[in-house]
């Protein structure tokens, strides 16, 4: 029987590649960063050979496929169609498939059927809402502050969500994400004239404001997060951690953290009329009339303030960007003539940065894959985890980047693998020897995020509003049917359904969802207004359905409208004797049949 963890596996885990793996606790020398794997520049690594080539359906599987091989260890077999159709549903739409798209691919056993269905997702509407939640994690967003007092709405901003339509219009239009970062950070300074795209900007306009603006040490406090929230979310680098010193472990002197902190001091937040002719009588727009976005303000140099404090000054540095991804550790200054935020974006996406396509890809990675390949996907650093596949992850981030930074490649090229494919269920040997599935020999069994848990449920009972665009609603607002991005995102106080459900919390930047199980998300299954409310509608969807029709055939149209599959002889006995005797106060037993097929286990989870 193989050992946790055997040697053979952690030697497998860095056999193909020449970066090498590095484990957090060995920084590098802050005069040579350049051997540590983070800084070096991503190059095209030959695909290894390997025994099992008809495994190697596209150019991430020989990659994953060698190290297993060379540990002794099998992959997973394919799981059925049925199933995988479900996970790529979930995965690229944020929905289940509907039990005629399911019954139509497997029906279609004519080769291409796999691409077609991939093809037909990547092109769904549905697409950019799913991924939009991707960024909107990352980026803070939220339509008010989290110090609002009374009913003063001046830190409100209820035209938010035009931002949050431009993140999905600009997705589903598979921006290329080197021009989807440039148009966030300095659109305006791209193209000043259109000024419908300034809505873009809400990347950062749309971020905390603090309380007592104005004051030297909040703005201080306001920087960081720009900082904090720009270099973790697109670099994977803690630099927000050099503002009082350099930092401890990474690169990143005090100097360059300023340099990056004088581009917001050069910018200010403020309310944009969405109609360039509106005139206010009182000279102040109303927030309903305005979106708030960044413009530029007279530049400045910032003088490093020492161990933080803003008074007391230091060395004045220029804007411009880190040096430790800057070729040759020499970074030019930023323009004069305004805030440098453009010249910002172009040095994070250049192609001379070895981290933006990295620092994606991995985000990507991790929400197909339910791990990243490096599992600290916001700290790429030396107390960061190191990659479990160099050669995959910088392998991928080039071809990312040679196919036009575009998303949609991106999420094909990891869907149509057989890695990808593979079932939840391993081979039992490989389960014993890496139970933590570092080296994905099997797929990772999910559970659904809030978003894809209650669209599932309105899907399921025919309720879902699958309409784009378009204000807000309170999550918990039982009656509304729209899908769960399009939900009011507060920072004074989260939703009490996505809070419920770990919803990350909205004033800061968050790099990945936390799991936890707790008593109130089964009360929630159990009693809340909107569970019961999709319980009737689906129950009522099964008897419009199936007419007078046995109970036989409405218990198998359930299970396809909830699982995607069909019931199984032991479930349908289960379900016919709980009708039969199932009591209940003002419930028929269609209805808490149909709560119970809600709450179930397999409905929260991916395989």
């Amino acid at each position: 029987m193989f050992r946790l963890l055997t040697p053979v596996v952690l030697i497998a885990l860095g056999a193909i590649g020449s970066l090498p793996v590095l484990k957090a606790g060995n920084p590098p020398s802050k005069g040579d960063p350049s051997h540590f794997w983070s800084f070096l520049p991503p190059v095209r690594h030959s695909p290894p050979a390997v025994k099992h080539r008809e495994r190697v359906w596209t150019g991430i599987d020989a990659f994953l496929l060698k190290p297993l091989e060379e540990a002794g260890l099998k992959p997973a077999s394919a799981a059925d169609r049925r199933t995988w159709i479900r996970r790529a549903s979930f995965d690229l739409t944020g929905l289940p498939p509907r039990p005629e798209e399911v019954a139509a691919f497997l029906a279609d056993e004519s080769p291409g059927s796999e691409e077609r269905l991939i093809g037909r997702l990547l092109a769904s509407p549905q697409f950019g809402v799913r991924w939009a939640r991707l960024w909107l994690d990352l980026s803070r967003y939220a339509e008010d502050q989290a110090h609002i007092v009374g009913n003063n709405t001046e830190l409100c901003y209820p035209n938010a969500p035009l931002y949050r339509d431009w993140v999905i219009g600009a997705i589903n239009q598979d921006l290329p994400y080197n021009e989807f970062v440039k148009r966030q950070l300095a659109t305006d300074l791209m193209e000043p004239d259109r000024r419908e795209e300034f809505v873009a900007l809400g990347f950062m306009g749309l971020g905390p404001k603090y309380y007592r603006r104005g004051d030297a040490a909040v703005m201080a406090d306001e920087w960081e997060d720009r900082v904090d929230t720009l270099c973790r979310g697109l670099l994977g680098l803690t630099v927000a951690c050099a503002r009082c010193h350099d930092h401890k472990f990474d690169p990143v002197p005090t100097a360059d953290y300023y340099s990056l902190a004088g581009v917001f001091a050069s910018t200010s937040m403020f309310n944009a009329p969405l109609d360039p002719s509106l005139k206010p009588k009182d000279g102040k727009l109303k927030p309903e009339q305005a979106i708030h976005i960044v413009r530029e303000e007279k530049p400045v140099q910032l003088a490093i303030q020492i161990r933080g404090d803003v008074a007391s000054k230091g060395e004045v540095v220029p804007r411009r960007f880190l040096r430790v991804l800057s070729p040759g550790g020499e970074a030019p200054t930023f323009t004069a003539e305004n805030s440098g935020r453009l010249d910002l974006a172009e040095a994070i996406v250049s192609r001379r940065n070895p981290l933006a396509a990295r620092v994606f890809v991995n985000r990507v990675w991790a929400v197909m894959f339910g791990r990243a390949l490096v599992g600290t996907p916001s700290n790429f650093g030396t107390l960061g985890e190191a990659p479990t596949h160099p050669a995959l992850l910088d392998d991928l981030a080039v071809r990312f980047m040679d196919n036009g930074w575009s998303l949609k490649w991106l999420v094909r090229e990891i869907a149509l693998s057989s890695s990808y494919r593979q079932s939840c269920d391993g081979d039992p040997a490989t389960h014993v020897a890496d139970p933590a599935n570092l080296l994905y020999g099997h797929m990772n069994r999910r559970r659904l995020p809030v978003e894809g848990l209650r669209d599932a449920m309105l899907s399921a009972a025919g309720s879902l509003d699958e309409t784009l665009g378009g204000p807000s609603f309170e999550a918990s607002d039982p009656v509304m049917t729209r899908r769960t991005v399009y939900a009011r995102i507060s920072r004074l106080q989260v939703d009490p359904l996505l809070s419920i459900f770990d919803f990350p919390d909205p004033n800061l930047h968050s790099e990945k969802r936390n799991e936890t199980t707790t008593p109130l998300q089964k009360l929630f299954l159990l009693n809340s207004p909107f569970m019961i409310r999709q319980a009737d509608a689906l129950a009522d969807r099964l008897a419009r359905e199936t007419g007078g029709a046995p109970d036989e055939v409405r218990i198998r149209r359930a299970y396809e409208l909830v699982y995607a599959r069909p019931v199984s002889a032991s479930e349908l006995a289960i379900g016919r004797a709980f009708l039969s005797q199932a009591t209940g106060e003002g419930k028929s037993p269609w209805q808490q049949y149909a709560q119970i097929l809600l709450s179930t286990n397999e409905m929260q989870y991916l395989d």
